[in-house]
């Protein structure tokens, strides 16, 4: 679930007038996942605030490298485990008997799911439709609420509690040590959870009149929203094997596939014309497969934007497809066939280009795959507009694991596998511009997995002569192969293409001073012979 879609609040008070409490605490948001622990130091032990803050924080940092097979179930019994293992280890080593003993409660929020996990005494709650639930395990004697039966640290093997519960909008789960829930009852929780950790935690010192027995913290987490991704993910929808022209999947008949493998057709219903895209087949088995088409149709549905066609997901849909409305045009591949764009109409397609960036920029997010494939070219009251397409490329900007984009229109650095940037979305959309008014590519064409050459730029005027200085400037820039010398945002160059007269000439770095700065080179040559014509005039005086 997304990070904007849960409010996180945390707040602990040391017991008395002690400065340091034994408990600790954890809150960590990652890109789709939110995990919070909360750990009870055993005051009874040495070092039991010592153990609380090791277990928080080898929990929170294995999270941030979990290996993609684990399920968190796994993750956190395995993590909870190790760390029990090491404090064990080192308390007999140090002390000859458990001194590193601590509680532990742990609260990971992925999709619209809850995982949890506890030893000890801490506890985790669920607030829902004004009901307060506990859904930890108390490790006590029975009938000795102060004595635990289990802790991390304090064996060899411990008992570690797990549970999993769906989440809903407005839910809000509690993580808290004893110190809070012994002094307050459940409708004062209740009452004071919705305004976070720290009203609750300050509550319950006001009714100890600032004098708390025990160290007292609290973590609360509030779904705002549940992610939209994973419910359309849990949706029952199916996904045809194969698919023929004369189909008919909820009144859309299949006319015509766009791409060979079947999956993206022209589609009519009720006289319009659409064109309709099926998630793979292998999604069925492969969730990798599922979550990118998944994520493709999130984006289409929301990215509404008019360099964007319009997208629909169908509410009473019975397959997963979504529909796009069907452009009145061709690819602009399909068009640089023919003939070049004009000066003013390659204008037009870059600044289409770079606030379609920007605005993806908004969601934190890249295109990807910028090339003419991916760029409609429609006539709309006698002037030439674009629109682009390919919702399946987007992906988050700094991105290291997309793979997304084609090899003559990447970026030299994507190629030594760095992260997707505004620098490298330029690159993609400099070579665009540069193959719209030559129908060449800047370094060549590139072959998929080759091992490319970015050495010498061809300069576009010698292709096309139209081309003004101060757009070939633009275009030399943000297809340098050297990203320190390319714009470094797109709103860089957007002002340039918006003031033609203030682009600066641009040069490589192994450009020759004569050709970067001529009128310096001149200067130099004027004194130089000025000082020797000087020198030769003194000695023959």
């Amino acid at each position: 679930m997304s990070k904007n879609n849960i409010k996180t609040s945390g707040f602990s008070l040391a017991k008395r007038e002690e400065i340091i409490g034994d408990d600790y605490y954890e809150i960590k948001q990652l890109n789709d996942l939110t995990i919070a622990v909360l750990c009870d130091g055993v005051g009874s032990a040495e070092e039991g605030a010592q153990a609380a803050k090791k277990v928080a924080q080898h929990i929170v940092t294995n999270f941030k490298n979990i290996p993609k097979t684990w399920s968190i179930e796994k993750a956190l019994k395995t993590f909870i485990s190790s760390i029990n293992s090491i404090l064990y280890a080192q308390s007999i080593q140090d002390y000859e008997r458990p001194e590193l003993v601590t509680t532990v409660t742990v609260a990971v929020i992925k999709g619209n799911r809850l995982y949890g996990a506890n030893v000890g005494d801490s506890r985790i709650y669920l607030y829902r439709n004004k009901d307060l639930s506990q859904l930890s395990h108390d490790h006590n004697e029975e009938g000795m609420d102060s004595v635990l039966t289990d802790a991390v640290g304090i064996d060899k093997d411990i008992e570690i509690f797990y549970f999993e519960n769906n989440i809903q909008k407005d839910d809000r789960i509690l993580l808290c040590s004893d110190g809070l829930y012994s002094v307050m009852s459940e409708n004062l929780i209740i009452k004071h959870l919705e305004n976070g950790a720290y009203s609750l935690v300050k509550k319950a010192s006001s009714l100890m009149e600032d004098n708390l027995p025990d160290d007292t913290s609290a973590v609360v987490l509030e779904v705002n929203d549940t992610d939209e991704i994973e419910k359309m993910k849990n949706l029952d929808l199916s996904i045809p094997k194969k698919l023929k022209k004369g189909d008919i999947v909820d009144g859309y008949k299949l006319t015509l596939s766009l791409i060979q493998n079947d999956r993206t057709w022209v589609c009519k219903k009720d006289e319009e014309e659409y064109v309709i895209k099926f998630a793979p087949y292998e999604a069925l088995e492969n969730e990798d497969i599922l979550d990118l088409y998944i994520k493709e149709v999130w984006n289409a549905k929301r990215l509404k934007a008019g360099f964007f066609p319009n997208c629909e997901v169908p509410k009473n849909r019975t397959a997963r497809y979504y529909i796009m409305k069907k452009l009145d045009g061709i690819t602009l591949k399909q068009y640089l066939k023919k003939r070049t764009l004009s000066i003013d109409d390659a204008i037009t397609l870059t600044k289409t280009l770079l606030s379609m960036t920007q605005y993806l920029l908004k969601y934190n997010l890249v295109h990807g795959d910028i090339k003419p494939e991916n760029i409609i070219v429609m006539q709309r009251d006698d002037k030439r507009i674009f629109k682009v397409i390919d919702f399946g490329s987007i992906t988050e900007i700094f991105s290291l694991v997309n793979k997304a984009g084609t090899a003559s229109y990447l970026a030299p650095e994507r190629f030594k596998e760095a992260a997707i940037n505004e620098k490298t979305e330029i690159y993609s959309i400099g070579v665009t511009l540069y193959e719209a008014l030559t129908k060449e590519f800047p370094y060549g064409e590139i072959e998929p997995f080759q091992n490319p050459s970015f050495k010498n730029i061809k300069l576009p005027q010698k292709y096309n002569k139209n081309i003004p200085e101060w757009l070939e400037n633009i275009i030399l820039r943000s297809t340098c192969a050297d990203d320190e010398l390319r714009y470094s945002n797109y709103s860089l160059m957007k002002y340039e293409l918006d003031n033609p007269n203030k682009v600066p000439a641009f040069f490589n770095k192994n450009t020759p001073l004569l050709e970067r700065n001529p009128l310096k080179v001149y200067k130099f040559g004027f004194y130089f012979l000025l000082i020797f014509n000087f020198i030769l005039l003194m000695k023959l005086l």
